[in-house]
């Protein structure tokens, strides 16, 4: 699968955080920029929760900011 695909919803592509630093089809670099748009979205739901807008499922944040950490590590 292309990145730009994967990066327009990695939730619809991988179904945990932790599941991206295991594709080996991305280096660490794409791996990190699909983390880094998860997250952007999974703040956007939160913030559209907290005006009582929720979305179609939770997002999981703790999730992947520890996958981010672990990938930093890494390097």
């Amino acid at each position: 699968m292309r990145l730009d695909a994967i990066l327009r919803d990695p939730s619809a592509v991988y179904k945990r955080p932790d599941d991206i630093l295991q594709d080996s089809n991305l280096n660490d670099d794409e791996k990190l920029e699909v983390l880094e748009q998860w997250e952007f979205d999974a703040r956007e739901l939160q913030v559209a929760s907290d005006e009582n807008m929720p979305g179609q499922q939770e997002a999981p944040l703790d999730e992947i900011l520890a996958a981010k950490k672990k990938l930093r590590s890494r390097r």
